[in-house]
């Protein structure tokens, strides 16, 4: 009896060892971002939402969700989080949020400020790179090896084409670039990992003929529109592409191997022909900046609700 006794002893605690080292595998990252990270605007913002911890309890899925699912699909683990706020730059979540974004020493954090860089100062790049450099040094004392990526963001159509923009009168790639070169000050003073280079890969996007570069003159056949109706928030396309962007950034797999029947595409309803053209429009902006490998075969992957539920 005390034999048996101490078996099931050891078992339990054999048992209770293998559950906690399962459960510290798991990568934690976690989104700080505004309404271009929990995807406002689009079907996307509460995609998934059970599978990442909103941690405002707002309900919101977004591209961490996208995330999550890619990575499942790929069979990689990330515990996904978010903290995000709509309308606001990293400033805020300075000022209000580090007692949510502190509760955990996290692995890899995403961080995306203000769209326009300074929501006071449009193109002034000084508060990004200010709020940049004290949100890694937070990040930093919960966790000295955290890996912390910035995710440079998109051209607005709203402040490009209308008159009175930032960014009037100029080509549609010149916000993105401006915007990344703004971020790129910030990863030096952050001491970050990388920029995630989304806003370059929607530049991609219309420069390839996959995307309309102005949807105020109405979206060319066979061309898909990136932009919310707002035309400035993302469609579920735009934010997809950055989630693709997103997922080769961190993971350093190619964005084409998800495959042209990835689930979260298909629950969304996309084309197929739509899911391949984005997926290599994020692997070529990754390979250009040597991030994704060099090549990955698309697999077939799931083609059906079932197969797709069972997947994640």
């Amino acid at each position: 009896m005390k034999l048996s006794m101490t078996l099931r002893a050891t078992t339990l605690l054999l048992f209770g060892a293998t559950a906690a080292t399962a459960a510290q595998a798991a990568t934690s990252i976690l989104f700080i971002g505004n309404s271009f990270t929990f995807a406002a605007n689009s079907p996307v913002r509460f995609y998934r939402a059970d599978t990442v911890t909103d941690l405002n309890g707002e309900g919101n899925g977004g591209v961490p969700a996208l995330f999550k699912s890619f990575t499942r699909q790929a069979g990689l683990d990330y515990d996904v989080s978010l903290e995000t706020r709509g309308g606001v730059g990293l400033d805020f979540h300075l000022d209000n949020k580090l007692a949510v974004i502190g509760r955990r020493a996290w692995d890899v954090v995403v961080l995306q400020a203000y769209s326009t860089l300074d929501a006071d100062k449009p193109r002034d790049p000084a508060k990004l790179i200010a709020t940049s450099r004290k949100m890694a040094e937070f990040l930093r004392t919960r966790n000295p090896k955290v890996a912390i990526y910035l995710m440079a963001t998109w051209s607005r159509a709203d402040q490009v084409y209308p008159p009175g923009g930032a960014w009037s009168g100029q080509p549609i790639e010149a916000m993105a670039r401006d915007v990344r070169a703004a971020y790129d000050q910030a990863a030096v003073a952050s001491t970050a990992r990388a920029v995630i280079p989304v806003g370059e890969a929607w530049t991609r996007a219309m420069q390839t003929g996959v995307a309309d570069p102005n949807p105020y003159d109405g979206i060319a056949p066979g061309k898909l529109d990136l932009w919310a109706y707002d035309q400035y928030h993302a469609s579920g396309h735009g934010y997809y592409l950055e989630a693709l962007v997103v997922f080769g950034s961190i993971t350093g797999r190619d964005p084409r191997s998800l495959g042209e029947n990835e689930c979260s595409a298909f629950e969304l309803g996309f084309a197929t022909s739509e899911v391949k053209a984005l997926q290599q429009v994020a692997f070529d902006q990754l390979a250009a900046m040597g991030v994704a490998p060099v090549a990955a075969p698309s697999k077939a992957g799931p083609a059906n609700r079932e197969q797709c539920a069972r997947v994640q």
